[in-house]
């Protein structure tokens, strides 16, 4: 199997004015998620992310303090899991309950450097 990472992007539920109770559902489903995946053995990890950071751009390395861009493009974190392929990957992707919540999950496979 090949690792693949889904990257959760744009979450209406983590935008500033939603109630503390929509973040604690969204919590308790994405957790179930995870317990399910690590049951069929396909789990790796899974990290939320903070709201705030840095970026280091370019050869001069220029940093500048939380600039993302729109909600909808901003990383709020990320799975990876293990699947055949990248339709399989996909379909445990689909059945991830923040997409109730307007995200986008984008997959991706990780590429083996060894």
């Amino acid at each position: 199997m090949n690792k693949f990472i889904l990257l959760f992007r744009g979450s209406e539920v983590y935008k500033p004015d939603q109630s503390a109770e929509a973040l604690d559902a969204l919590k308790t489903k994405m957790i179930s998620w995870v317990l399910d995946l690590t049951a069929k053995g396909l789990h790796v990890a899974s990290e939320p992310m903070q709201r705030h950071g840095r970026q280091v751009i370019g050869s001069e390395r220029t940093v500048i303090d939380g600039a993302y861009g729109r909600e909808s493009e901003i990383v709020g974190g990320c799975t990876i899991v293990l699947a055949n392929d990248i339709d399989a990957a996909v379909d445990i992707a689909r059945a991830c309950p923040i997409l109730e919540t307007n995200a986008t999950i984008e997959v991706r496979e990780i590429q083996n450097v060894q």
